[in-house]
């Protein structure tokens, strides 16, 4: 009996030695289950974290394990780099990306090709043919047609500015070029003074706005391309008194957006639908691992609101907080 017991009790302490070896909990992709990181161009814009939501419903849909991370600035594309890099080694099922740079991920991704990773793109794509699919605004389409308000709200004469978050990722440079060119395509008696990249910071974005008033005294308008910059130019705007003279069109949506529209401080944005963007993106993922057919564009749509939807039953679930 007692060698029984003796028995029992080594293999007790064995298997006890064996738990205590392990330094930290499995990973997702260790543990057998379908894991598929997400990783963003950031956290600092509610845009994201609406993105995050869309992305986690997905995952309890279609029963997969997700991370969603991103680096803490949108200017951060190193570190974004340093995320994917990461994401590889723990071999994921498939990959969701919103690049902050075109280019600069490319190689990542024909790592991620190379070992039959697929590449889904979400809000930004890339400049390479390796992602599966993109969950995208038809960002171009989205910024012309803010220029149209844009000239339709300053009588098509008149000077403008424009703040964009960046020039390397897809999305920077989609809204940049679309407004831009529309209103040298269609509107002559409108001159852009100016375009700058302010990072999606809103600090950073207001100096460069105010900068560009002391500038321009006789400027009629300004279109900020994300929350970041159209938070920046909305704050310039107020500092410089000029609420009113100078007509604001945005970008996205949150709570500071919301409420200079109710206030009369910024005339109305293009919003996406970040939500669909993040649940489109896992739900292609999945379907590519699964070897099913995906859309290789996957448009999630754009909505132009102010003062007269802000507050709609429609609008609700486009206009996050």
């Amino acid at each position: 009996m007692k060698k029984n017991w003796f028995v029992v009790l080594t293999l007790l302490v064995v298997a006890s030695l064996l738990t205590g070896c392990g330094t930290a909990a499995p990973t997702p992709a260790a543990s057998g289950d379908i894991y598929i990181p997400v990783i963003s161009k950031g956290f600092q814009h509610q845009f994201w974290q609406a993105v995050k939501m869309g992305a986690e419903q997905a995952a309890k849909d279609f029963n997969v394990k997700i991370t969603f991370e991103g680096p803490e600035s949108e200017s951060q594309v190193d570190k974004q780099v340093e995320m994917v890099e990461a994401a590889l080694a723990k071999n994921p099922k498939a990959l969701c990306l919103a690049a902050l740079d075109s280019k600069a991920l490319i190689p990542l991704l024909e790592k991620a090709k190379a070992a039959n990773i697929p590449v889904v793109g979400f809000d930004s794509g890339v400049d390479s043919d390796i992602p599966v699919a993109t969950a995208a605004t038809d960002n171009i389409a989205a910024a012309a047609f803010a220029a149209d308000k844009m000239a339709a709200l300053i009588n098509n004469e008149g000077k403008i500015a424009v703040i964009v978050h960046d020039q390397t990722s897809r999305t920077g440079i989609d809204r940049r070029d679309g407004f831009v060119n529309r209103i040298k395509e269609k509107y002559p008696n409108i001159t852009i003074v100016d375009v700058q990249y302010g990072g999606g910071d809103h600090a950073k974005s207001t100096d460069l706005a105010k900068a560009i008033m002391q500038a321009n005294p006789d400027l009629k308008g300004f279109f900020g391309a994300n929350e970041g910059s159209a938070v920046g130019v909305i704050n310039a705007v107020t500092e410089m008194n000029k609420s009113g003279k100078i007509v604001v069109i945005g970008y996205d949506a949150g709570k500071l957006q919301k409420q200079a529209v109710r206030d009369g401080l910024m005339a109305g944005a293009i919003t996406q639908d970040p939500v669909g963007i993040g649940y489109k993106a896992v739900e292609a993922a999945v379907k590519a691992i699964k070897g099913e057919k995906v859309e290789k564009n996957i448009d999630t749509g754009f909505k132009w609101w102010d003062k007269t939807n802000v507050d709609s039953e429609e609008m609700k679930p486009l206009l996050y907080d």
